[in-house]
């Protein structure tokens, strides 16, 4: 296919513009391994894992890819110097922050030769990882799966925001997972796409089957953003997210959501395949696709739509 070329896909050596989320319970070797082989980045979500099976992904996806692939490290997770240590040891070329501040890491990561791109969900948040020495800003819609920011502010609207803020290279994020989509994002400012929700459902993706055929029935609606008390998440309707959604209505607390989050929510729907206790974290644009694919196919159809409609002349005819 075509390839492409801008800041985005000289900064990180890949073919098409299309950056694989790093997920939790989902973003193991496998698919990042599968994305980056495709041409696009692929991505290990460390959020998930131990230092040490972080090392054992890491290993694994060099053995089968000779292409650059990042990693995925949410600030606020405890264990986070021991990860970089073992990201620097195994010497992985790229670094994704989220949930954090970039000032705390970015420096040393950049004086490793580690490039550095950092999640936001606003302009305010951007220009502080561009002061922190961020190569690059995913800027992240409300629209996104997972955790997201307090501002709720749309991708449409975000991303002209954020590429009007900071002249760092902008990735868009949040309800992306077509080429037409990205093709409206990229025509918004931004040169690149980060896509979650559609590589869920990819054969690759580490997360239990009960999930991926959850994610492809979801309709729309199904989805709402929860516990903006501890940290926003958007997750899919469920018990889980019943109990969540009832405790909130009443004023529950910070300390009272936590309890009733407990531990290893995610694990257990994401991974696990409880689809009625777990926690179930998935975007809006789940309910554009309904097909579990592999990464590859996945990456080749999001492409091809993205230079159908790159090529394809608007109706101006009355």
């Amino acid at each position: 296919m075509q390839a492409f070329s801008n800041r985005i896909t000289k900064l990180l050596g890949i073919e098409y513009p299309i950056i694989q989320a790093g997920m939790i319970w989902t973003s193991g070797w496998r698919l990042a391994a599968a994305v980056t082989n495709s041409g696009g980045l692929g991505v290990i979500g460390a959020g998930s894992m131990t230092p040490e099976l972080l090392r054992e992904h890491i290993r694994k996806c060099k053995a089968a890819t000779t292409k650059p692939f990042a990693v995925n490290l949410p600030l606020l997770y405890s264990g986070i110097q021991q990860q970089i240590e073992i990201i620097e040891e195994e010497e992985v070329p790229i670094v994704i922050t989220s949930a954090g501040n970039p000032v705390a890491w970015t420096p040393y990561l950049k004086s490793k030769g580690i490039k550095v791109l950092h999640v936001v969900s606003s302009s305010r948040f951007a220009r502080k990882a561009e002061a922190a020495g961020c190569d690059a800003v995913i800027a992240e819609g409300f629209e996104a799966g997972g955790h997201n920011g307090r501002e709720e502010t749309t991708t449409l609207v975000l991303i002209p925001a954020v590429c009007k803020a900071v002249k760092l290279p902008v990735i868009a994020a949040g309800g992306i997972a077509t080429g037409s989509q990205l093709f409206a994002c990229m025509a918004l400012g931004a040169e690149a796409g980060q896509i979650g929700t559609r590589f869920v459902a990819s054969e690759e993706a580490s997360n239990h089957l009960n999930f991926k055929n959850r994610v492809i029935q979801a309709k729309e609606g199904e989805t709402q953003l929860s516990l903006k008390k501890l940290t926003p998440v958007r997750l899919l309707h469920n018990k889980f997210f019943e109990q969540v959604q009832a405790a909130e209505e009443r004023g529950a607390t910070a300390e009272e959501l936590s309890q009733l989050l407990g531990k290893g929510r995610a694990k257990k729907g994401m991974f696990e395949g409880d689809l009625e206790e777990g926690e179930l974290e998935i975007g809006q644009v789940s309910a554009l696709f309904d097909s579990i694919e592999p990464a590859q196919q996945i990456v080749n159809a999001i492409w091809q739509e993205f230079l159908a409609t790159w090529n394809q002349p608007f109706n101006t005819s009355a």
